[in-house]
């Protein structure tokens, strides 16, 4: 036996490595792409999008913007052009889910810190408390970095605006409340055709690293497009 195989071992091991390729062919051929969708907020839960936009179903981007944020600069749209961004909202005196929600987009600060392309964007859902000294503030305390994460603050219409017609994340507060908030644990990845591609659990370390990977996947994304 020993030696029916020392006669034939040439043939046994291109056998060998014809099977490992051919397998590895197959699984590479079956293995689906990976892909992100494209929201719009017919896709996204009604609670969480504002009545008059429930009905789009293509074609949603997030519209211009301009806040102002932990420096008392003006952001607008031109800050994140032809940037990939998480959006999220929030606020300062939050004693439940923000501060996880914090700890974790610094998680995601640190792991594109050196990546220009890569930003982030946290807006307030109580400006008539989160004046721009609370900001920074806050800002400060977490470790915030102003090249890439903007808090931002501005009127009140704007941001519920913001919220409900363009990232599709944040419920109604008191009705009786004009432009009242309650935001969620949503973070909203952005890509850089300013479409949603995806929201994620921002309490959740699963989520997260999930968001870093999506993230990753669309940088890859825009260099095979540009090739």
């Amino acid at each position: 036996m020993l030696h029916f195989i020392q006669k034939y071992r040439i043939f046994f091991g291109t056998f060998l490595l014809f099977s490992i390729i051919t397998i590895a062919l197959f699984y590479s051929a079956l293995k689906p792409n990976k892909s992100l969708p494209i929201y719009n907020p017919s896709d996204v839960n009604p609670e969480l999008v504002d009545s008059t936009v429930q009905y789009v179903s293509k074609y949603h981007t997030i519209a211009d913007f301009a806040f102002t944020n932990q420096n008392g600069k003006t952001i607008t749209q031109k800050d994140y052009e032809g940037k990939i961004y998480v959006a999220d909202f929030f606020f300062t005196t939050c004693g439940s889910i923000c501060p996880i929600m914090t700890t974790n987009m610094i998680d995601v600060q640190k792991a594109f810190l050196n990546n220009p392309k890569v930003m982030l964007l946290s807006h307030t859902v109580t400006p008539e408390i989160d004046s721009v000294a609370v900001l920074k503030k806050y800002a400060l305390k977490k470790g915030v970095i102003d090249s890439k994460w903007n808090l931002v603050t501005g009127d009140k219409k704007d941001i519920y605006s913001m919220a409900r017609k363009s990232y599709l994340a944040v419920k109604l507060g008191k009705p009786e409340e004009l432009y009242d908030m309650v935001h969620t644990e949503n973070f909203v990845l952005v890509d850089a055709k300013r479409r949603v591609r995806g929201f994620y659990d921002g309490t959740k370390k699963e989520d997260i690293q999930k968001l870093i990977d999506d993230i990753n996947w669309l940088l890859e994304e825009g260099k095979n497009e540009l090739n």
